[in-house]
């Protein structure tokens, strides 16, 4: 199992830890875990980033609507919610890496100055 299916499934079972145990932290400690997710192994693919982008944003907004659900839609909600978080951790890092890796790249695109003969 790769790393990034293990701090997946960690995120996932700590969204549901998260809405049962309370604790001050758990935002902290969701967003450090897909910061540390996206650092240790990164998306490249465009169309990857631009889903996870989309799922930070909108996975809180399509929660709010299982509440309408009787007993079970209110922990269905937080727990989705805290998901969010994990992704919003991904989202952050992966922008911080495309920012990082376009300072780096500009540096190595200056044009190159003529031989002299």
């Amino acid at each position: 199992m790769s790393m990034d299916r293990i701090l997946t499934v960690i995120g996932v079972l700590l969204a549901i830890v998260a809405v049962f145990v309370v604790l001050e932290w758990w935002a902290l400690i969701l967003v450090l875990l897909g910061l540390l997710n996206e650092f240790l192994s990164p998306l490249t693919d465009m169309a990857a980033r631009t889903a996870y982008t989309v799922a930070a944003i909108a996975l809180p907004t399509l929660a709010n609507t299982l509440d309408a659900i009787p007993v079970a839609g209110p922990y269905l909600n937080a727990i989705i919610d805290n998901f969010a978080i994990v992704i919003a951790g991904i989202v952050i890092a992966n922008f911080l890496l495309v920012i990082v890796s376009r300072l780096m790249d500009s540096d190595s695109a200056e044009p190159a100055l003529p031989e002299s003969r």
